[in-house]
């Protein structure tokens, strides 16, 4: 081969290089090309930890808070995991709803939390109504709707009585509880609270 002819194809071969190059580093990238019929992978995007968020109304005040020790996102079905997470709804102006639990799941546009494992509802007290507290394993929040469900056995006790039924409906801003069935109750007036000037 002539010294002409290396001269000439010398800018070819380093354009080549140059194109496999940027070939290989695309594909390392974006990593190896998925096969459609294989299943996808459940692999999380982001994780953050020590969470805390919070949604202001249209007054500007706190409509709820949320927060948790470590939030995971999964990108293949948008879903996002909490873990140990406690949202306080602010919906009604006469007392502030408190839920805690293992972890939750967060539907894709945020509209929807679904509470799992040792979940645990407070409703601080307010004027002549005592605290009431609410546990279950499973707890469906609507947060712009203010609404609270479950089709599972659920513990209610409230001052001296005790709730025990299967299922429940729960509206935070007009404070109406709907038991579904099952529903028995007991009145310890020994647990009643007793008022401070007695």
């Amino acid at each position: 081969m002539t010294a002409g002819r290396l001269t000439t194809l010398a800018p070819l071969l380093l354009v080549g290089a140059l194109a496999a190059l940027s070939f290989w580093l695309d594909r390392l990238a974006h990593g190896p090309e998925r096969d459609p019929s294989s299943p996808s992978r459940h692999d999380p995007d982001y994780i953050i930890d020590r969470l805390s968020g919070v949604r202001i109304g249209e007054s500007g005040t706190p409509v709820y808070t949320l927060s948790a020790a470590r939030m995971v996102h999964y990108p293949d079905d948008d879903s996002t995991l909490l873990t140990a997470p406690r949202f306080i709804s602010y919906g009604s102006a006469k007392a502030q709803v408190t839920i805690t639990a293992s972890a939750a799941v967060v539907s894709s546009k945020g509209d929807h939390v679904y509470f799992q494992d040792d979940v645990r509802v407070v409703r601080a007290a307010h004027g002549d109504m005592g605290e009431l507290v609410m546990s279950t394993t499973f707890l469906h929040v609507a947060p712009d709707h203010n609404v609270a469900k479950t089709d599972r056995l659920v513990t209610i006790f409230d001052g001296a009585t005790k709730v025990t039924a299967e299922g429940l409906e729960m509206n935070n801003q007009t404070r109406v509880i709907k038991l579904m069935s099952k529903v028995r109750g007991t009145y310890d007036p020994s647990t009643a609270p007793r008022d401070a000037g007695r």
